[in-house]
């Protein structure tokens, strides 16, 4: 299983360091990583697999809880439909 995920928020302290640990938590290994500050603002995209299969429904909802406590936006989807929605 290969999927994307995204963060975006309000740049703070812990962000990358809260999200990292939370997808360790989740059995998942982040394979490639980049993130940036815009002004005020984070934003972070992260390539994650398994070699298990996942369940991403669970999964959008243990990222969109968490990002509350980090007060940013993080949305998990399978790599599949990210390169199908932007391939031609």
């Amino acid at each position: 299983m290969k999927a994307i995920i995204t963060v975006v928020g309000k740049d703070k302290a812990g962000i990358v360091a809260g999200v990292a640990s939370k997808i360790a938590e989740l059995g998942l290994n982040i394979d490639d990583i980049s993130q940036t500050v815009l002004d005020e603002f984070f934003t972070m995209m992260a390539v994650v697999s398994s070699d298990e299969k996942q369940d991403f429904a669970a999964l959008r909802s243990e990222f969109e809880a968490f990002g509350q406590t980090l007060n940013v936006k993080i949305n998990i989807q399978s790599a599949a439909i990210f390169d199908a929605m932007y391939n031609i």
